[in-house]
């Protein structure tokens, strides 16, 4: 028998792009050589794709093939023999031209290396059967957790991953004081046909800064399926605190919306002479933007940043997805709403005024006006002109390009490894050691390195990835390094392949003299500086990740601090997995889980670049949970450089509408 097996998760399988092409049925075909494929099994999304082969001369398939050419031809099963025939045609061509399937973080599956007149046909089939899908989230009535103020709720979407262990896809906006919250921001998630995908709702209350939700009060959460949501297209339920234990009358509402457009509108707002609402100060003004629902319902769209104490406002530079602004129907009924932000209850309006997409278009740039007004003040006054004028300075609709438009476009990711050799991970011949090679060969150092590179490695041609090693004495001085070169070549440390860092780490381990102390900044400073290099480009043509593994706290924290927060200015993500049970706080800080990570001079990182995981948290996890937690940002850190950089693909694709 032989097999041809795509390592990772492979939610969209070959049943999936085929059987747009040949209605779902189970395939037969054959492939090049002395075998032939008399059945393809093909598995469910959560295991590697198996093509099995069986040889013609099996006496099973031999007997099978006489069974069938006893039965009567009816029309049914002329019908499936045409759908087989079809399927060995396309299967033929697929396997001699030499397609390469692989397997992408953004859950789906495409085509390259091919010479195939089908390739395209393939790819395009694989994009149709995964769909993009919005949620918008409201609640009411909500749990009051806050003494003195109402709870300051936000949602989280979170995704089952077996054995009651959840991931995160998305998270709303925190809104402040309201037990009636409705979310400017979509949950956005792929929808797979073909999958039960599990989802969790939860609402929590935040009282700070920190990412982790745990020191969090739980307003409650609701649990279903995203079939079931994209069925109902609407859905109102209760929230539960626990299976059987409502939370108070609390309830969620999920809309559920099809991405259909790859574009933006891009917006800039200033408003004038706004009324004043305070009594002890000016307003502090925010924007609300309503698009008017199927049922005549207004839904929010987008909520601006509040402008403290100023009746002049300019508000920053914002883009909503055409499709969640406006459904893309540039004539569209909107609302544009002003408030003034009151900490303590609820927010006043100011005043609105009623546009379309197109009406808001005709900013371009030299900018339209609409006058604010409040609809009380106007029935009472006669002589009532409005509360204030709205600018839009800036309108456009540009095109949104996603991590996949990149990759497919053209943009190299380029892996770099540093490992940590520190005498606190104990001597490499004891079991104890963390760089102990266990009788199977691993440790938790390999782990990590093929968990995360087996998925990294798909996106670079030439597979050669530089490999670094700190914190050891390195023959034949002995001298203390925080950057040499793993294959001990310093002109040239580049490995070829994941097996080629595993072998070159495997050299190094007895040649080395672990030592110290934990220095992070030579390597991050290495990387960055070719980043910097990649940088002056005028295109996204490479980007750079990368993955520090450690089993302690850092020495030189400021200096990290500081190549992290000039590294974030770079194409540029850094992932460090801790290995061991060591204290990692240091990390989380750089995580930015306690706010934005700064430098020692006060300076801000530009995007959050940073991602860190313990590796004891997926000990007994399958090696794909490691590497989709620790990639999980990847993705996104990626788009948003080239965004900040207002960089195209190098081979853009065309716009969809």
């Amino acid at each position: 028998m032989r097999a041809l097996t795509v390592h990772g998760l492979l939610p969209l399988t070959l049943r999936a792009f085929l059987g747009a092409e040949l209605g779902g049925r189970v395939f037969y075909g054959t492939t090049r050589g002395r075998s032939s494929l008399s059945a393809v099994s093909l598995y469910s999304a959560e295991t590697p794709l198996l093509l099995r082969t069986h040889h013609r001369d099996d006496p099973a398939a031999r007997w099978r093939r006489k069974q069938r050419q006893r039965r009567p031809q009816t029309p049914r099963r002329l019908l499936v023999k045409q759908r087989k025939k079809k399927a060995k045609d396309l299967l033929r061509q697929i396997f001699s031209s030499r397609v390469d399937f692989k397997c992408l973080p953004s859950r789906l599956a495409w085509v390259s290396s091919t010479t195939s007149n089908e390739a395209p046909l393939i790819a395009q089939m694989a994009t149709q059967c995964v769909v993009k899908v919005e949620l918008t989230i409201s609640c009411k009535n909500l749990l009051d957790k806050d003494v003195g103020s109402k709870s300051d709720p936000l949602c989280v979407l979170l995704q089952s991953a077996g054995d009651d262990k959840w991931t995160e896809v998305d998270r709303t906006e925190r809104v402040k004081n309201c037990q009636d919250p409705e979310f400017s921001k979509r949950l956005c998630i792929d929808y797979h046909f073909e999958k039960v995908q599990k989802l969790k709702l939860a609402v929590y209350d935040i009282d700070n800064k920190s990412v982790n939700l745990n020191d969090d009060d739980y307003l409650g959460g609701f649990e279903c399926t995203l079939g079931q949501i994209v069925a109902s297209k609407k859905v109102t339920n209760p929230l539960q605190l626990k299976k059987g234990k409502p939370a108070g009358k609390g309830t969620i509402t999920i809309v559920a919306e099809e991405v259909k457009d790859n574009r933006g509108i891009v917006m800039e707002v200033e408003a004038r002479n706004l009324d004043k609402k305070d009594m002890f100060g000016k307003s502090d003004p925010f924007l609300e933007f309503f698009k008017q629902d199927d049922d005549g319902k207004w839904l929010l769209v987008h909520r601006t940043e509040v402008v403290k104490n100023n009746l002049n406002p300019s508000w920053k530079k914002f883009t909503v997805s055409l499709s969640t602004f406006c459904n893309g129907d540039l004539n569209k009924p909107l609302k544009v709403a002003c408030y003034d932000k009151d900490e303590d209850t609820s927010s006043d309006l100011i005043g609105e005024f009623s546009c379309t997409t197109a009406s808001l278009l005709e900013a371009k740039d030299h900018g339209v006006e609409f006058d604010c007004i409040h609809p009380e003040k106007q029935k009472k006054k006669k002589s009532y002109k409005n509360s204030g004028v709205v600018r839009i300075k800036h309108c456009k609709i540009e095109a949104q390009y996603t991590f996949l438009d990149y990759v497919m476009g053209g943009c190299q990711i380029n892996f770099t490894v540093g490992i940590d050799f520190t005498g606190s991970n104990g001597d490499p011949r004891s079991p104890e050691s963390l760089h102990y090679l266990s009788p199977d060969g691993v440790n938790q150092y390999l782990t990590a390195i093929w968990s995360v590179g087996q998925v990294i490695q798909d996106y670079d041609t030439d597979k050669l990835f530089p490999a670094f090693g700190f914190g050891a004495q390195v023959p034949p001085d002995f001298k203390v390094s925080h950057e040499f070169a793993l294959n001990f070549n310093p002109s040239s440390p580049y490995c070829q392949g994941i097996e080629g860092i595993v072998q070159a780490y495997r050299m190094a381990l007895p040649q080395v003299r672990l030592y110290g102390p934990t220095n992070f900044s030579p390597i991050i400073n290495h990387v960055a500086r070719i980043a910097a290099g990649a940088a002056q480009q005028s295109n996204a043509a490479q980007y750079f990740v990368l993955l520090i593994i450690t089993d302690g706290e850092i020495t030189d924290l400021d200096q990290t601090k500081q190549a992290i927060v000039n590294s974030s200015k770079l194409p540029m993500s850094i992932i460090i997995v801790g290995v061991g049970e060591a204290d990692f706080k240091a990390m989380e800080v750089l995580d930015g889980d306690n706010g934005v990570l700064k430098a020692p001079t006060g300076e801000p990182v530009a995007r959050d670049i940073v991602q860190f995981v313990p590796f004891k948290n997926f000990a007994s996890a399958p090696r794909e949970s490691l590497a989709q937690t620790v990639l999980a940002e990847v993705p996104n850190q990626l788009v948003s450089y080239f965004k900040m950089r207002n960089l195209s693909p190098v081979n853009p694709p065309s716009p969809t509408k």
